[in-house]
């Protein structure tokens, strides 16, 4: 097998709409995505949205919501995403976009206008989706703005199938295709492989990313045969003391690669949470850049947005002045990303020491031929942590080349020798 290109990987830029007055305005971010060196853009749901508001609760598939639209413009004319999808093709930028196939909102025309398509509960009235917690029982949310598709056993399961294969193929025409598969494991994988597969028959190119985050393993691997091309990982949670993370990434390989992100639209902003440095900033960057074939950046993170993106809420009046500007970091980062070619794939991960350790070694090795590369890690984010030689693996001390990561500079000592990790310090060893 031959070595991957430096394109393989997804980098991507999640724009959020909530953000933006109109949808034109997207336009205008495309440069800065591009000079920070992503090459694709997920926008979250942009359509009608039901009565809560939530970009989530989709009323009607096929028309714009009028938040993100000038007061002239029909929001039953798709233009301005098509120009947008054209825009992002001419940057050499996948546009990719949610697919929300689980749910609809309460209010949502379908339910009206195909009640077969529906759940419904013991009193015959729309069910609503509802998740139980673990650790108490009877703490039970359900989101009631929310009506669930049966996707499984609708009687009319052929019709139903066929309304979303449509309406694949109808962003397909204006140039979408990139897809995330909002939670993904509460569709049966029959539908997806289907939809996958009709997908693409029309057009190769289309790309299936599932959300599969907050599942069971079991519900993971019931999509095995559905033909993703990406999953989600939950490294981002990940404090390196016990090897969870690592066990996650072998199962999840052998269904497809995944994507890795230091927060995301449904997570507080990382800025927010103490200790709020911008060396936690970096280093949470840094590792998700390392740790899988994919990697995933929500809009402002380089600024250190500190509002958490609300899908039912947001404004563009809740974009945050700039806390620091990581662009220039960021860019170089995802450079390295491309140019050392492991860390564009999803690869195999094993630890170098002992756990218990205030740092961790970690080699990540190819699949197909690439050098491997390691990595030391400080799990202390607020004190330095010092490395003596005799800590250093063997794969370590028959290096050729190091760099650090957070700051740029490499660290007290020789990283070849002992050395001084700073707070929330990242080395990269590239092997011989």
């Amino acid at each position: 097998m031959s070595a991957k290109t430096k394109t393989d990987a997804p980098i991507i830029f999640n724009l959020f709409p909530r953000h933006f007055k109109t949808i034109d305005q997207w336009n205008d971010a495309i440069p800065h995505i591009k000079e920070m060196g992503f090459n694709a853009v997920f926008v979250n749901p942009f359509h009608e949205t039901g009565f809560s508001g939530s970009l989530y609760a989709v009323k009607n598939y096929y028309k714009l919501n009028p938040l993100f639209l000038k007061k002239s413009q029909d929001p039953f004319d798709f233009a301005p995403i098509r120009h947008f999808a054209d825009l992002c093709k001419k940057n050499d930028l996948e546009f990719i976009i949610d697919l929300v196939i689980n749910h609809t909102a309460f209010d949502s025309d379908l339910a009206k206008s195909n009640p077969q398509w529906y759940k419904y509960d013991k009193n015959g009235k729309l069910a609503s989706p509802f998740a139980v917690d673990p650790s108490d029982p009877s703490n039970v949310t359900v989101w009631g703005d929310l009506a669930t598709i049966d996707n499984k056993f609708s009687v009319d399961k052929k019709n139903l199938w066929a309304y979303w294969d449509n309406l694949i193929a109808f962003f397909q025409k204006m140039g979408v295709l990139g897809y995330r598969c909002d939670a993904a494991y509460q569709v049966p994988g029959e539908l997806w492989e289907f939809l996958i597969s009709s997908a693409k028959k029309r057009e190769a190119n289309t790309k299936f990313y599932a959300e599969t985050l907050g599942c069971q393993i079991s519900e993971i691997e019931a999509l095995g045969n559905a033909g993703f091309d990406y999953l989600f990982n939950s490294s981002k949670w990940w404090d390196f003391d016990k090897p969870w993370a690592l066990d996650q990434h072998a199962l999840n390989k052998k269904i497809a690669p995944s994507i890795a992100f230091p927060e995301s639209h449904d997570t507080e902003r990382l800025a927010s949470v103490p200790p709020a440095t911008i060396q936690v900033q970096k280093f949470r960057y840094a590792f998700a850049a390392l740790f899988s074939e994919g990697l995933l950046m929500p809009q402002d993170y380089e600024y250190g947005a500190v509002t958490r993106m609300d899908v039912v809420r947001g404004t563009p009046d809740d974009v945050d002045k700039h806390k620091w500007d990581l662009s220039p970091w960021i860019a170089k980062i995802n450079r390295l990303k491309t140019t050392i070619k492991v860390l564009g794939e999803e690869g195999n991960w094993k630890t170098l020491n002992d756990f218990s350790r205030p740092f961790i070694f970690l080699e990540k090795s190819s699949d197909v031929g690439n050098k491997s590369v390691c990595v030391c890690i400080n799990k202390n984010m607020t004190g330095e942590t010092r490395v003596e030689k005799r800590d250093l693996p063997p794969q370590i001390r028959e290096c050729a080349k190091a760099q650090q990561l957070i700051p740029d500079d490499l660290p007290k000592g020789n990283v070849l020798d002992g050395f001084i990790l700073d707070p929330a310090d990242i080395i990269l060893y590239e092997l011989v």
